[in-house]
């Protein structure tokens, strides 16, 4: 395995906040989503590579779970892991932790206040279609890549039909 990715920082905006007084659910995508694009500049899947070759990760399937209320202002950390990748497809999660500022690490047992588990397809915008990733990158994909945590896999659960 390849060194782990860098984590994601950012801090809690204003306009984030709900009518509940926490982080609204869009913005927890929003903030997975910086992460990914982030995943994707580590991983050579960057601007230049999307400009050159016309391809890029497009997300089809996305699982997430929200843990814990995040507050204004509070200091994230999303950590990555790329669970693994074939010719044409990467699946990978992100796990967001609140730190206290914007240098810290979360502590070793800190659980996350929400995660996210991805399924993307490699596409080539100008055929409209899948496409192998380039072996180069390929290749360090594989090598990030980690044991899923115990959460990733799951299914929504199901509730009971009422009688």
């Amino acid at each position: 395995m390849s060194d782990p990715l860098p984590p994601l920082r950012r801090q809690v905006r204003p306009e984030w906040i709900d009518y509940n007084g926490h982080m609204s659910e869009a913005f927890y995508v929003l903030v997975f989503g910086y992460a990914t694009d982030a995943m994707m500049i580590e991983t050579g899947l960057h601007a230049g590579y999307r400009e050159s070759t016309g391809c890029s990760l497009y997300t089809v399937e996305a699982h997430v779970r929200y843990l814990n209320d995040v507050s204004e202002g509070a200091h994230l950390v999303v950590r990555t892991r790329v669970l693994g990748a074939d010719a044409k497809k990467a699946r990978f999660t992100h796990e967001m932790y609140v730190v206290e500022d914007d240098r810290a690490e979360p502590a070793p047992d800190a659980a996350p206040v929400a995660t996210t588990e991805l399924l993307a397809l490699h596409v080539d915008r100008n055929q409209g279609r899948t496409t192998a990733f380039p072996d180069d990158i390929r290749a360090h994909l594989t090598a990030l890549t980690e044991a899923a945590p115990d959460w990733a896999g799951r299914s929504i659960a199901q509730v009971p039909k009422a009688s």
